[in-house]
């Protein structure tokens, strides 16, 4: 498509993908979505990012990024059919983290039909010193959807960006400075659960030995902020692959560690009570689990496999949330982690199996988001599988004085024949734990 161009879209779950060429000194992208009325948005929560990952409605969701051979797409869901009648349009915005747009290579947006897989536009924009983009954007017209070709640049990042539709950000405002013509609004018009899964069967696997704390139930999961939006992120790479947690004040409260994951396999629509997006994989089902040392050097691990839930106000100040067979983002598989109790930790191991399914992470692609209650989140992707594994090291959380420093492992490990992805785990950490079979 040209800019300026339009086209009617089918009224159905669309993925957008915002993509480019990774190399050296290439920044990094961000898609993004926003839901307005006359041009504005209603309030915060119609901001749909990297940190505030689903609309209310459960119409919009980032869906997160990929990375296969240096071809990077970051990627969003979007239902039509579900986007509320008082919404007459969804931008779809970039921005840049680390450079401008005219130092990313083969930059391009496109639609996708969610459950097809067919390519329903596609926008190759010219960028300079662009540092967000207002892409494209769906709009009402005549009682259907429309998508237009929008290519307007910021110099002023997804912060002047943002607050140019009427967000409240966090950081002191720039004025924005669009370096192309604003986008015409569109006249507006108004338009008119999956079966739960069956748990596997039983199998027997690994369980690790040691006390544990009396499991608490899952917490509510998180809701869209209203106000303030926070832009600042942290990026875990190869180059740079740790932080400390309290550098980005992340010294008390909660750290929720979320896995959610895709595959190529194709979209199959929005399911369960709180709209999730169901991909056609529904008998992949991987288990986020933890090792951990503790200070007064007891050892243990959390997963799902022997109900070694853990628990959040008692050692081992870990909490698996639960057992997710989705791989939505933020429902996913989630781990909490009590920073109050940071001083009885000693490390911790965030690693990954397969429990059904699948014969390895070939064909999938996860996203690893650790967000602390104070402070900004840390976000790594885990790199192509190119081995038959059935067990990834995620993340390693060590206490360094007193501050717990997130180290990116993203290590696909393959295990010996006859040996658990539990015991190959403990064996290229030295952990020392002692395994004994467990069913979940």
């Amino acid at each position: 498509m040209s800019k300026g161009s339009n086209l009617r879209v089918p009224t159905t779950a669309l993925r957008v993908e915002l993509g480019w060429r990774s190399g050296p000194g290439v920044p990094d992208a961000d898609a993004s979505a926003l839901l307005l009325v006359s041009g504005k948005v209603r309030g915060d929560g119609d901001f749909v990012f990297y940190n505030q990952p689903a609309h209310s409605s459960g119409a919009v969701r980032h869906e997160g990024k990929r990375d296969l051979g240096g071809q990077v797409t970051d990627a969003l869901l979007i239902d039509l059919a579900r986007v509320e009648p008082a919404i007459e349009t969804v931008v779809l915005a970039a921005s840049a983290d680390g450079g401008t747009f005219g130092q990313v290579p083969g930059l391009y947006i496109r639609v996708l039909d969610a459950g097809r897989g067919t390519e329903v536009a596609r926008f190759d924009p010219t960028a300079t010193v662009e540092t967000a983009f207002v892409l494209g954007e769906f709009y009402r017209r005549q009682g259907a959807w429309k998508f237009r070709a929008v290519g307007q640049g910021y110099d002023s990042g997804l912060e002047g960006l943002a607050t140019d539709y009427g967000i409240t950000v966090d950081e002191p405002p720039q004025a924005p400075r669009p370096t192309g013509p604003a986008p015409t609004p569109p006249t507006p018009a108004v338009t008119a659960p999956l079966p739960p899964v069956a748990p596997p069967s039983p199998v027997t696997a690994p369980a690790s030995t040691g006390a544990y704390g009396t499991p608490l139930p899952p917490p509510n999961p998180p809701s869209v902020p209203s106000s303030p939006v926070r832009l600042t992120k942290v990026t875990l790479t190869k180059q740079a692959p740790s932080v400390s947690l309290a550098k980005q004040g992340g010294t008390s409260g909660v750290l929720r560690v979320n896995l959610n994951w895709q595959t190529r396999k194709q979209f199959s629509g929005w399911g369960g009570k709180h709209g999730r997006a169901v991909a056609r994989h529904s008998d992949l089902d991987l288990d986020l689990c933890a090792l951990y040392e503790l200070s007064d050097g007891s050892k243990g691990v959390v997963q799902a496999l022997g109900n070694a839930f853990g628990s959040l106000h008692r050692p081992p100040y870990i909490h698996l949330d639960g057992d997710d067979r989705t791989g939505a983002v933020e429902t996913g598989e989630n781990l909490t982690v009590n920073l109050d109790h940071k001083q009885s930790l000693r490390r911790i191991l965030v690693f990954v199996t397969i429990y059904e399914g699948a014969r390895s992470f070939a064909d999938l692609h996860a996203t690893v988001t650790l967000r602390p209650q104070h402070g900004a989140p840390i976000e790594f992707s885990l790199d192509e599988c190119t081995v038959p594994s059935t067990v990834c090291a995620l993340a390693l959380l060590t206490n360094s004085g007193g501050d717990l420093v997130v180290q990116r492992e993203a290590r696909y490990l393959v295990p010996e024949r006859g040996v658990s992805p539990q015991r190959t785990i403990d064996r290229a950490y030295g952990w020392g734990m002692n395994w004994t079979p467990g069913r979940k």
